[in-house]
C-alpha cells in the first residue's frame, strides 16, 4: 500500500498536476486518472465558467469549480449513458425535443467532455475569491492552478463583503463575518488579509487573487481585526482611507460599527491600523444619533474647487469631507448632497425639498442635513414632493423604462468612457431581490444618472455589496473587474445554499466595448434639477 501511494505522487508530479499548494493536501488522493473530466466553458471566450450544476436524473448535484471544472467519479455511472441537466445563474443550456435543458455524457475513467454554455450575462463571471475548495475539482484532475492555497486559506469557509484599500503598496482585503470549518460560529470582529499588485508579484485578475490572511494559532483561523473590548457581538468596518495624521505620517483609517445584532448599534466611530500588531485600534467614537456623518462604504479622493475631499457612495456620491485629518474626526464636517431644506431631516411623504425662486429643486452640499437614498428618493418623486426631472439618481432601464433602485456599489471614473461609470446591485430586483447587476454611466457622479443596463442576473439567488476594483482595470479602462458577495441571504431560497460557494466572493470581468452597453439614443434635452456644486470632471 505504502508503495502504491508513493508511485501515485510520483505520477502526479510528472503530470505536473501538484503545486506547492497540493502538496500539503493528503498523499492518498485518488489518481487523476481515476476521474471524469467535464469542462464547462463559456462559449463566448471558451474559459471555463465556475459556478455550474450538473445534476444526474437520481438528484446528484456536481458543480464546477474555478477553472469550469468537474471531476466525476459516481460508482455504477461508470462506462455508461448519464444525462445530466445543467443550470447556471446568466448561462442558458439549449433544450431537447422534451424540452429538457441538459446533455447526455458517457463518464469512462480518464476520459473527458466539454460543455459550452451561452453567456446571457454582459460580465463574464471568473472564478471564486474566497472560501474552501476554490480548486477542488482541478486538483483531483491533476490541473495546474493559480492559488498558492486553493483548498483552504486561513481556515476559512465563508466571508461576507469585501472592504478593499491600497496601502503601502499592496491591496489590504478586510471582510465581515467569517466562517470556519471547526464549528458553525466562526470570526465576527472582521477579517483581514492582502496581496501584491499585479506586476509587482501579484497575479493577473484575469487569473485569480492570492490572498494571504492574517492569521493565529494554534489552528491558522484568520483572526479579529478589531478585537475591541467590551463591544458588541459584530464589528464591522467601511470608508477605508489613508491620510497623513497629526505628525505626517500616513495612516490607514476605517469607520467602525459595534453591533448586538443587525438591528441593535451600540457604537460607531474611526480606528486607526497598528502596522505591527496588525489590527485595528479605536481611535475616536462617534455619536450615534449622527450616523451619516462619517466614512462609508468605498471612498474615493478627489480635488473640488481647487480643495482635497474624500467622498463617500451610497452607492453614489452623496457624502463627502476635507481630505484632512482633522476634518475627519469632526463630524460636524461632514456634508451631504441633497434636495433636502438644510438642516433637516428625512420623513417619508412629509419631507421638505430646498426650491430656489423660480421653484426648482436645489440639490446641493450642506452640512447638518440628511443626504438621501436612492429608495427615498424614489419616496420623494412618488409623493410628488420631487418631479421626474428633478431626480439624479433614479436611472431608468434601457429595456423597459422602468426607474432601478440601486442598493450598494460603487461610482468611479473611467478613462475608456470617459465616463463615471456606476456597478450597482438593484434593491428588490426580479427573479433576485438583492442579486441584480448594473451597469450606468454620467457626465458627473453627482448624476443626473439617467440610464442603465444589466449586466449579471441570478436566479432567486443573493449578490450583495459590490465593489469595482480600479487598481485591476486593464486596457485603459477597457476592461475592469467586480466582485460581489454571492449568498442566500435575503433570497427565498435560504433553504438551499450553493455547497461551497454560499456566502463567499466572486470576481466578474466587464468589457466597457461591448455594444449593449452603449448608452441610449437621446430623445431630447431634458432640464437639468439646479445644483449648487457640480463635480463634472475627475
Amino acid at each position: 500500500m505504502k508503495r502504491l501511494r508513493i508511485l501515485i505522487l510520483l505520477s502526479l508530479i510528472l503530470t505536473g498536476g501538484l503545486v506547492s499548494a497540493f502538496a500539503r493536501a493528503d498523499a492518498t488522493a485518488p489518481d487523476p486518472s481515476v476521474f471524469f473530466r467535464i469542462r464547462v466553458v463559456d462559449d463566448q471566450t471558451s474559459r471555463g465558467v465556475p459556478l455550474v450544476e450538473l445534476r444526474t436524473t437520481n438528484c446528484v448535484s456536481f458543480w464546477t469549480d474555478s477553472n469550469g471544472l468537474v471531476a466525476f467519479y459516481e460508482p455504477g455511472l461508470m462506462g455508461r449513458d448519464v444525462f445530466f441537466s445543467i443550470s447556471s445563474h446568466g448561462y442558458e443550456t439549449p433544450k431537447d425535443g422534451f424540452g429538457m435543458k441538459g446533455k447526455v455524457l458517457h463518464p469512462e475513467s480518464g476520459k473527458s467532455a466539454e460543455i459550452r454554455l451561452k453567456r446571457l450575462n454582459i460580465a463574464e463571471r471568473l472564478y471564486r475569491i474566497t472560501g474552501g475548495g476554490i480548486y477542488r475539482d482541478s486538483l483531483l484532475l491533476g490541473e495546474k492552478v493559480p492559488l498558492k492555497e486553493p483548498l483552504l486559506n486561513g481556515q476559512v469557509f465563508g466571508q461576507d463583503s469585501v472592504q478593499p484599500v491600497l496601502y503601502k503598496d499592496k491591496i489590504y482585503w478586510f471582510w465581515g463575518d467569517t466562517n470556519r470549518p471547526s464549528y458553525p460560529l466562526g470570526n465576527f470582529h472582521t477579517t483581514g488579509g492582502w496581496s501584491a499588485l499585479p506586476g509587482h508579484g501579484g497575479l493577473d485578475p484575469a487569473g485569480g487573487v492570492d490572498i494571504r490572511y492574517f492569521t493565529e494559532s494554534p489552528d491558522g483561523f484568520v483572526k479579529a481585526m478589531c478585537p475591541f473590548e467590551g463591544n458588541g457581538v459584530l464589528v464591522w468596518i467601511d470608508g477605508l482611507l489613508t491620510l497623513p495624521d497629526e505628525s505626517g505620517q500616513t495612516r490607514l483609517v476605517t469607520h467602525y460599527t459595534s453591533l448586538k445584532s443587525m438591528a441593535n448599534i451600540l457604537e460607531h466611530g474611526l480606528a486607526v491600523w497598528n502596522d505591527e500588531k496588525e489590527i485595528f485600534e479605536k481611535k475616536a467614537q462617534f455619536d450615534l444619533k449622527k450616523r451619516w456623518q462619517c466614512p462609508q462604504s468605498h471612498p474615493i479622493r478627489l480635488t473640488t474647487d481647487g480643495t482635497d475631499y474624500y467622498y463617500f457612495q451610497m452607492p453614489f456620491h452623496t457624502i463627502r469631507m476635507r481630505a484632512d485629518w482633522t476634518a475627519m474626526l469632526d463630524q460636524s464636517a461632514y456634508e451631504a448632497f441633497t434636495p433636502l431644506a438644510p438642516g433637516t431631516r428625512y420623513e417619508k411623504g412629509k419631507s421638505r425639498v430646498e426650491r430656489d425662486s423660480e421653484g426648482r429643486a436645489v440639490w446641493g452640499w450642506k452640512r447638518d442635513t440628511e443626504p438621501i437614498t436612492t429608495i427615498q428618493e424614489k419616496e420623494l418623486l412618488d409623493a410628488g414632493l420631487l418631479r421626474p426631472d428633478e431626480t439624479r439618481f433614479l436611472p431608468k432601464d434601457v429595456e423597459n423604462g422602468q426607474i432601478v433602485r440601486m442598493h450598494t456599489g460603487t461610482v468611479q471614473w473611467n478613462d475608456y468612457r470617459k465616463k463615471w461609470i456606476l456597478i450597482a446591485v438593484e434593491y428588490d430586483g426580479k427573479p433576485s431581490f438583492l442579486g441584480e447587476m448594473w451597469y450606468s454611466e454620467a457626465d458627473s457622479p453627482q448624476g443626473p444618472w439617467t440610464w442603465t443596463r444589466r449586466i449579471v442576473m441570478h436566479d432567486k439567488y443573493s449578490f450583495y455589496n459590490p465593489v469595482h476594483h480600479t487598481f485591476y482595470d486593464q486596457a485603459g479602462g477597457r476592461v475592469i473587474y467586480f466582485e460581489g458577495t454571492y449568498t442566500t441571504t435575503f433570497s427565498s431560497r435560504e433553504e438551499f445554499q450553493t455547497p461551497r460557494y454560499d456566502y463567499n466572493q466572486m470576481m466578474y470581468r466587464l468589457d466597457l466595448s461591448d455594444p449593449r452597453l452603449a448608452p441610449p439614443v437621446a430623445k431630447g434635452t431634458e432640464t437639468s434639477p439646479k445644483t449648487e456644486t457640480d463635480d463634472s470632471k475627475k
